[in-house]
């Protein structure tokens, strides 16, 4: 439920309009803005009788909110959020931010060499999977907690901000130490008691969508994190299951402006992990821009070829610096 308040309701009316929801039972949350001021209750189980507060003085209007996210929702908080890290702003009114760097850590000099890369080429972030979660258990699973500290060294020595992945409750004093944002990838969006975790040590957190997840699946997850008090989360559209196997998953680029629409937080899109393959990646990317992107996550490697994870979808130098020139023509033209 929303109390929306009179504009010109003063703090004592406010007050008490919070005294009283809480006297049901019930958490009250308000939520100040430039146009009004207003209420959200959040703890209920399912409707909630607003018959003891609907009167009391400085109450505009109340709205039921009926969707299983409402601190995700425009409707608690209509200004858009914009999450910032190591001096990078992600969000609505500034230019789309680009992370990219390897699937996984692989050693330090890999690391070391893509960061320069990646950074020489314009983007912003530096990512590199420490931890990985793959389809087989014979796969490469990463380097652990020695991989953080080899990102940690690349991204300092090129000054970037860096991101990789938690996928255990274990593993997040240890990332949080190295990285500036914690990634939650596709197969832990609904690990619930993982994202209330993230959401308790106040870090950054770029969610991605799980592989057959609704968007509503998707906002309720982002809920969790938001619900501990962390609101820094950008989320990621990284593609979906569906019968089609000629890409590796097929990207959803509508929900890029109907979350926008939806919700306040950021949101950014994975052309590689959506694609699965180098050739795809560029049109998908720009595409993205079109759709209103608030940024992308692009897999970059030295050498591709060689790479232990994910390489026939990751671009090489010439082809990052290529598409990154193509990109900001683009940007440019859409006004960035």
């Amino acid at each position: 439920m929303l109390i929306v308040m009179h504009h010109s309701a003063p703090a004592d009316q406010i007050e008490a309009v919070r005294r009283a929801v809480e006297q049901m039972g019930l958490r009250a949350e308000p939520i100040p803005g430039s146009e009004r001021t207003a209420i959200g209750v959040l703890g209920n189980q399912g409707y909630v009788d607003d018959t003891s507060i609907r009167h009391l003085p400085g109450i505009r209007e109340i709205i039921h909110v009926s969707k299983p996210y409402k601190m995700v929702s425009r409707d608690f908080h209509p200004a858009s959020t914009v999450v910032e890290v190591g001096g990078v702003s992600v969000g609505e009114g500034h230019p789309p931010v680009i992370i990219a760097g390897p699937c996984s850590i692989e050693s330090e000099e890999q690391m070391v060499e893509a960061a320069l890369l990646v950074k020489g080429a314009g983007a912003q972030i530096l990512r590199g999977g420490a931890f990985k979660p793959r389809t087989g258990p014979h796969s490469f699973q990463g380097l652990g907690k020695e991989g953080l500290k080899y990102l940690r060294r690349a991204g300092d020595e090129a000054g970037m901000p860096v991101i990789t992945e938690v996928m255990r409750i274990g593993q997040l004093d240890d990332v949080c130490r190295h990285a500036d944002i914690l990634q939650i990838g596709a197969r832990n969006m609904q690990n619930f008691d993982l994202l209330k975790e993230a959401g308790k040590t106040g870090h950054p957190v770029l969610l991605k969508r799980g592989m057959s997840a609704t968007l509503e699946e998707f906002l309720a997850a982002a809920e969790y994190i938001l619900a501990e008090g962390n609101s820094r989360v950008i989320l990621c559209e990284r593609g979906v299951r569906t019968f089609e196997r000629a890409t590796r998953n097929t990207l959803d680029l509508s929900v890029v402006p109907l979350i926008k629409e939806m919700s306040h937080l950021p949101i950014i899109v994975d052309p590689s992990h959506a694609t699965g393959k180098r050739s795809l990646v560029p049109v998908m990317a720009k595409a993205a821009l079109v759709a209103g992107t608030h940024g992308l996550m692009i897999e970059v490697h030295p050498a591709p070829e060689k790479a232990l994870c994910d390489g026939a979808q990751s671009l090489a130098g010439p082809g990052f610096r290529a598409l990154m020139d193509e990109m900001r023509s683009l940007m440019s033209y859409l006004g960035y």
